[in-house]
């Protein structure tokens, strides 16, 4: 029982660090569409490449924990023994865990500089799936039909 457990936990801990939040300018909810946005026209001032880490890794933690304690269990033979070796294999797939969502959770981006026609400054930081350039003219979109901030190029007039 406690060897199937183990067999299933290590890949629900794969699969739990893997997920990223989707942070590009192209990614919207589903309970954004149809919703209206205030879009306010501006140039980028300043690009900069950023990394995004996803600070809540409870799950990895969780899920490392289980997965070694069950794991430690089997060490050795006698209640003493499974219980160091389920403690320690706890202690150290939670710290596992812990460490594989950080790194598998970050992703790269962008922090936006932008001057605004009506003369303010913003800065917008969004995933890499949209690339700005110094100069270029953009907009930036926000406000009430979106849940964050975003920068798309403007090709208007």
């Amino acid at each position: 029982m406690k060897k199937i457990a183990l067999i299933l936990a290590i890949p629900a801990l794969m699969l739990m660090s893997a997920c990223a939040a989707d942070i590009g300018a192209n990614q919207y909810d589903s309970a954004s569409v149809g919703s209206v946005t205030k879009a306010l026209k501006g140039t980028i001032i300043s690009v900069r490449s950023i990394t995004v880490r996803d600070s809540n890794k409870s799950g990895g933690t969780a899920i490392g924990a289980i997965a070694g304690g069950i794991a430690g269990s089997q060490v050795g033979k006698g209640n003493t023994a499974a219980l160091i070796g389920g403690t320690a294999g706890a202690l150290l797939g939670g710290a596992a865990g812990n460490l594989a969502q950080g790194s598998l959770s970050s992703q790269g981006g962008y922090e936006y500089v932008v001057q605004l026609d009506n003369g303010g400054i913003v800065t917008v930081t969004q995933g890499n799936d949209v690339l700005l350039a110094n100069g270029q003219r953009c907009m930036v979109l926000y406000g009430d039909g979106s849940s964050r901030a975003r920068v798309i190029p403007y090709n208007g007039y």
